[in-house]
C-alpha cells in the first residue's frame, strides 16, 4: 500500500493561492465567495491528484540484472532494470537498505524512465568488510500526475552481494616471493635430487649403492639404478581455527587499501580476516609452484574439510567456503582436528595452522595432540603475533606504574609464546611468530623454503 507525502509543489500552490484567499477573505468579506471557490478548486485538485497517485505505481517493476561480486579493495557496480507501464511516471525515486558493511555513492536517486523499453539505474558498491549480504527489500517513490503528492511504496527484491577478502595488495607485495624477477614467469629452482621415482636404468659407473634396486638387479642379474626426480605436485593445506580467540580485533596495516574502521568499528578487520587471506594468498603461491591447494576450517568441530586441488575453479571454490567463514565463542578442540586430519589425510602433505596459542591450556592441549600428526605429515605451526606481546624496553618511555605493568605482561606473554616455539621444534613442528604486516610474507617465503629443500 502507497504512502502519500506532501510535495513541495503543494506547498508551493498552498503559499500562493491557499494563503493569499484566506486572508482576503477575512480582510474583504464581501469577496469571501470567491476566494472560497478558490480555496476549494485547490483542495479539490489536490485530493483528486491524491487519488491517483498510487496508480503511477501499478506498472512499475524493479529488479536487479545479475548478483553483484566484489573484493575489499575493490568497487563494483550494480544495476537495476526498471519496467514502467504503459501510462507510468517519467521519474522514479529508488532507494535500497544498503547494511553498513557496503558503502555506496548514494542511498536513494531519482532516475528518468523511457517512454518505451526498459530503464537501467547503476550504483556504485564498495565492500568494508567479506561476508554476504541479501537485500530484500527496495523502496519506491513517483510523484503524483500534478505533482502535488509523492507515492511511496516498498517492494520484495533479492540482491545478492558477496564481498571477498581483498587480496590486491598482498598479491604486489608477494609478488617478487614466488616469482623470479629476472625470468619472468619462471619458478624458483628446487635442489636435489628428487625422490619420486621415475624409471629403472642400466648401472652406470658413479651411480650411487643406495640407488642400486636389488631386487631387479636379481631378476636381469645385472646392475639395475633407480631413477628419481623431483616431486613436482605437492598438497598444501590451509587449517584456520575459527573458534573464540579469532573474534579480536585487528587494526589494519597502515600501508593498506583496504578500508577499515576502528578495532571497535563493526567494519574492522578480526584476526580471523586476517588469517583467511593468509590462506588465500598461500592457495595463490602453491597454484602457481604448481601444487595443490585444500583448506580445513574448525572450531570445537571440523566445519569445512576441502580436499586439496588445483585449477582455478577449485581456488573459487576455496574462496567460496571462506568469505561467509565468522568466529565463534567456543574453545577449539584440538584432539577431534587432529583425529580427522589423521583419518582422512593418508598422502604425506604440508599442513599450516593459522591458529592461536596466547593461551597457555590451548597451547598444551595442542602440542599434547600433535603427535597425531607430525609423523606423517609436515608441520607448520602460524601464530600473529598480540600487539600486547613484545619485549619490555621497546617503544616509549614508562610514564606510569600502569605502563610499567603493562609491559611487564606483554613481556611474560611474548616468553610464553616463545617457549611453546621452542616445545614444538623439540617435536619436529615448525614454528613462525609474525607480525600483521608480514604475516602472508613470511608464511609464503617458508612454505617456499620448504618446497625448495623437498622436505615433503
Amino acid at each position: 500500500m502507497a504512502t502519500l507525502v506532501p510535495t513541495n509543489r503543494l506547498l508551493f500552490w498552498a503559499g500562493c493561492i491557499g494563503l493569499p484567499c484566506a486572508l482576503f477573505s477575512t480582510a474583504l468579506p464581501e469577496m469571501g465567495l470567491v476566494f472560497g471557490i478558490g480555496l476549494a478548486a485547490l483542495a479539490l485538485l489536490a485530493l483528486v491528484d491524491a487519488f491517483r497517485a498510487p496508480t503511477q505505481l501499478a506498472g512499475i517493476e524493479v529488479a536487479p540484472s545479475e548478483g553483484v561480486r566484489l573484493s575489499v579493495d575493490r568497487s563494483a557496480d550494480l544495476d537495476l532494470i526498471i519496467r514502467r507501464g504503459e501510462s507510468g511516471p517519467d521519474r522514479l525515486r529508488i532507494g535500497l537498505p544498503f547494511p553498513e558493511e557496503i558503502q555506496t555513492d548514494a542511498v536513494d536517486r531519482w532516475v528518468a524512465l523511457n517512454e518505451v523499453g526498459l530503464s537501467t539505474s547503476r550504483w556504485t558498491l564498495q565492500g568494508l568488510k567479506k561476508g554476504r549480504f541479501v537485500m530484500d527489500t527496495v523502496y519506491l517513490e513517483t510523484e503524483s500526475p500534478l505533482g502535488f503528492w509523492g507515492a511511496r511504496t516498498r517492494r520484495p527484491i533479492s540482491i545478492d552481494i558477496q564481498v571477498y577478502p581483498g587480496l590486491g595488495t598482498e598479491r604486489r607485495n608477494l609478488a617478487g616471493l614466488f616469482l623470479n624477477p629476472a625470468s619472468g614467469i619462471h619458478t624458483r629452482r628446487q635442489v636435489g635430487k628428487g625422490r619420486d621415482f621415475e624409471q629403472l636404468r642400466d648401472y652406470l659407473p658413479g651411480d650411487s649403492y643406495e640407488d642400486i634396486h636389488w631386487k631387479a638387479t636379481a631378476k636381469r642379474r645385472h646392475p639395475v639404478t633407480k631413477i628419481y626426480q623431483v616431486e613436482r605436485t605437492q598438497q598444501i593445506y590451509a587449517v584456520i581455527d575459527a573458534s573464540r580467540l579469532s573474534c579480536r580485533q585487528m587494526e589494519a596495516p597502515a600501508d593498506s587499501n583496504t578500508p577499515a574502521g576502528a578495532p571497535d568499528s563493526p567494519v574492522s578487520a578480526t584476526v580471523l580476516d586476517r588469517y583467511i587471506t593468509a590462506a588465500l594468498v598461500l592457495g595463490l603461491a602453491a597454484e602457481r609452484q604448481g601444487d595443490q591447494f585444500g583448506i580445513i576450517t574448525f572450531d570445537d568441530q571440523v566445519q569445512t574439510f576441502l580436499r586439496a586441488r588445483s585449477g582455478k575453479t577449485h581456488y573459487g571454490l576455496c574462496r567460496d567456503r571462506l568469505y561467509t567463514l565468522e568466529p565463534r565463542p567456543v574453545s577449539p578442540d584440538f584432539h577431534e582436528l587432529f583425529t580427522v586430519i589423521a583419518t582422512r589425510l593418508r598422502r604425506r602433505a604440508l599442513l599450516v595452522f593459522l591458529t592461536h596459542l596466547d593461551d597457555p591450556v590451548l597451547a598444551d592441549t595442542f602440542i599434547s595432540r600433535i603427535d597425531l600428526v607430525r609423523r606423517r605429515h609436515l608441520v607448520l605451526v602460524n601464530l600473529l603475533q598480540p600487539p600486547a606481546a613484545r619485549p619490555l624496553f621497546a617503544g616509549d618511555r614508562v610514564e606510569t606504574t600502569d605502563d610499567l605493568y603493562r609491559r611487564l605482561g606483554g613481556q611474560m606473554l611474548l616468553n610464553g609464546l616463545q617457549e611453546t616455539g621452542k616445545r614444538l621444534n623439540r617435536r619436529g613442528v615448525q614454528y613462525l611468530l609474525t607480525e600483521d604486516e608480514r604475516m602472508c610474507a613470511r608464511l609464503v617465503s617458508r612454505y617456499l623454503a620448504v618446497k625448495g629443500r623437498q622436505m615433503l
